[in-house]
């Protein structure tokens, strides 16, 4: 049987670097920002407020979606998008709770 290198982690760190992937582009950061910024579900092309084709903004979307960082609805031929504010406060903690756990000793030698 096969492993793969990712199966060498434990389930709790690639929960983790699935998240944390998600966030590693700055167009899906954009995404994430815009809606938080609009307070509301966007009916409207997103890949108008991106410097990016329509295109490229839907993989984007695609990544984020896939990651549970926000819905997307059908409505007719347009997609409502909304952040998944549940996922985005659990990704807080997540993301906190590992910063934390990086302790830097206070005689770190790169200070």
């Amino acid at each position: 049987m096969v492993v793969s290198k990712t199966e060498l982690f434990t389930e709790v760190l690639q929960e983790r670097a699935n998240l944390f992937k998600a966030l590693a582009h700055p167009a899906r950061l954009q995404i994430l920002q815009f809606l938080a910024e609009t307070k509301t579900c966007i009916s409207g092309d997103i890949s108008e407020e991106l410097p990016l084709s329509r295109t490229t903004v839907n993989q984007h979307l695609k990544e984020l979606k896939e990651a549970g960082l926000i819905q997307g609805h059908v409505e007719g031929v347009k997609t409502n998008y909304c952040l998944d504010y549940d996922k985005i406060e659990e990704m807080k903690k997540i993301l906190g709770e590992f910063l934390n756990e990086i302790e830097i000793p206070a005689n770190f030698c790169c200070k």
